[in-house]
């Protein structure tokens, strides 16, 4: 197995790693140098079309037309409503406003049925309209909602359904759609991370009664900060449309409920920027993912989530899965190394939203029904992509990993760790992050 980093090339944004490391006392995490100067992160923005979001800029302050659906929205929502090969997009300020719209708009009201491995705002934004979320398990394959377990949740009180297409990979649409359709429920999805998808060979958009995407600064695609809702229902898209803007219907009209949800010029300009360069930034994140997958590949204990099959996907998330007893080392110790290391990774999702307030102290025995989900909370492991690394900085993570695998018994918590392989400076790093100072 290689056990030896590649030699130090030159980062997209000018970090290289300082050295090879071919022993143990190599890695940070036990004395050694960082691989990285500079941290490499989960989630950093892509920034493109620097020039041309200036001048849309600098057309936007000359017009002094700030918010309040000016040119620039209007154009971001046309354009991705054409690609999405949706009727209707109505752009938000934030998706977790999108999914609060959106159920507000449908009539969900008592219990709606979600995955718990899931980011908290899915479950908040139902919470949130004092809707209560009733979490269901999810696949071990796919890490969305499992139909199979979902029909058994259903109770009187249940309006709804939101299916997650986790990863960028669509849920099972259909199955969700005849459950819902079956018992008489509201059918939307969180496509936070969906942009691009295809499911049956279809967008990701246009399924379900509605579709709520994220343009966050951490999505591959973004607005600085913002979100949209697409569907084909006429009516529904006016009722949001309303509801983006206080619920106002005309001059001096007011026809329901409403908020402040609007997104702003300048967060669309950035919109539109960046979804002129999706095919790129697609591209560049696929690449990363075969770095990856040719980085990683052979080394037991550690499986990296597939994007299969004749659909298209962004390949925006890295995702592994650790199995600590293939493996010698947990998610969490292999996080910690990484760390070390300058390598920033993410322990999406962990804890599940069943475990995080309001929805513990409601339900504190749900981790019985949820195996999968407490499994995969520790077990994923999301490792850095996007336009701020290439292969290259792949290719070492994956080296440091497999040096780590090699090492594992070696490199179990500090305490277990031969004390001439730790320096007084790496002792500190190394540490669980309750001990840390």
């Amino acid at each position: 197995m290689l056990s030896q980093a590649k030699a130090a090339v030159e980062h997209p944004d000018g970090t290289a790693p300082s050295s090879t490391k071919t022993r143990l006392e190599d890695l940070a995490i036990a004395g050694g140098e960082p691989a990285f100067q500079e941290a490499l992160t989960v989630g950093r923005p892509n920034l493109p079309g620097r020039e041309v979001f200036l001048r849309r800029l600098e057309e936007i302050l000359d017009s002094r037309i700030l918010t309040n659906g000016g040119p620039y929205l209007q154009e971001f929502e046309c354009q991705l409503a054409a690609y999405l090969q949706v009727e209707h997009c109505i752009a938000v300020c934030n998706a977790t406003i999108g999914l609060e719209i959106a159920a507000r708009a449908l009539g969900m009201e008592g219990e709606v049925i979600l995955p718990s491995f899931t980011f908290i705002a899915t479950a908040h934004a139902l919470e949130w309209q004092r809707i209560t979320p009733v979490f269901c398990d999810v696949e071990p394959g796919s890490h969305n909602i499992d139909p199979a377990r979902l029909e058994e949740l259903i109770t009187p009180r249940t309006t709804g359904i939101v299916g997650v297409h986790l990863w960028g990979r669509p849920c099972a649409i259909e199955a969700l759609e005849a459950i819902a359709g079956r018992r008489g429920l509201h059918l939307m999805f969180d496509a936070a991370h969906a942009l691009g998808s295809t499911y049956r060979g279809r967008r990701v958009g246009g399924f379900g009664e509605a579709e709520v995407f994220s343009f966050h600064a951490t999505k591959f695609v973004n607005a600085f900060e913002g979100g949209a809702i697409t569907t084909n229902n006429a009516r529904l898209a006016e009722r949001m449309r309303s509801m983006r803007g206080f619920g106002v219907t005309g001059p001096d009209e007011v026809g329901w409920i409403g908020t402040n949800g609007k997104m702003s010029e300048v967060s669309a300009a950035m919109g539109l920027t960046a979804l002129e360069s999706m095919p790129e930034l697609i591209a560049t994140n696929r690449r990363n993912h075969t770095a990856y997958a040719d980085a990683l590949g052979g080394l037991d204990g550690l499986k990296l989530t597939a994007f299969d099959g004749p659909e298209d996907h962004n390949y925006q998330y890295v995702v592994l899965e650790v199995d600590e007893a293939q493996a010698g080392l947990s998610r969490d110790r292999l996080a910690e190394i990484l760390r070390a290391e300058n390598v920033i990774t993410r322990r999406y999702f962990t804890p599940g939203c069943h475990r995080s307030e309001p929805y513990r102290a409601r339900d504190p025995h749900a981790a019985e029904r949820l195996p999968v989900t407490e499994m995969l909370a520790q077990r994923t492991l999301a490792l850095p992509t996007g336009t701020a690394i290439g292969p290259d900085q792949i290719a070492v993570i994956g080296s440091i990993m497999r040096l780590a695998l090699e090492h594992a018994p070696a490199l179990q918590p500090v305490a277990a760790l031969p004390r001439s392989a730790m320096s007084p400076a790496r002792l500190d790093s190394a540490a669980p992050p309750e001990r840390r100072k």
